[in-house]
């Protein structure tokens, strides 16, 4: 009887070990990756075809003039069409620039855009804050 209760025991230990590290794994992924993959996806469901090219919108808060021109010369080559526009409610970040692009919903280019998007905002003290269709 007591070797049952031990085999159980064990037993509970490695699922639990198991679950453990399974979710440690999943969190350790990054947000704004799955947060692409959930956006494409949710897209999907709505009847976006994941080869046909879309105007997406990309959103980034700068702090200052010279650093949306900085962002705006990086971009304009790439494709991107982009304005900047002044924000009211924030001190440090006083400019939104809003930047687009037609491309193709698919998962890998959404997170290689946002990785990169994220890179240049910080290179200027900015945010990156995502996109939309």
């Amino acid at each position: 009887m007591l070797w049952w209760i031990i085999l159980f025991a064990l037993a509970g230990v490695l699922i639990i070990a198991r679950l453990y590290y399974k979710v440690r794994a999943n969190l350790g992924r990054s947000r704004d990756e799955s947060w692409d993959a959930s956006m494409v996806e949710r897209l999907r469901a709505n009847g976006y075809a994941p080869f046909n090219d879309y105007q997406v919108e990309f959103f980034l808060a700068l702090p200052d003039a010279t650093a949306c021109q900085a962002v705006r010369d990086q971009l304009e080559p790439q494709g991107f069409s982009v304005d900047v526009k002044p924000l009211e409610n924030d001190a440090q970040l006083r400019y939104s620039l809003h930047a687009s692009k037609l491309m193709k919903l698919i998962v890998p280019e959404m997170q290689d855009t946002s990785r990169r998007l994220t890179q240049l905002a910080l290179q200027f003290q900015g945010r990156y804050d995502g996109w939309a269709v």
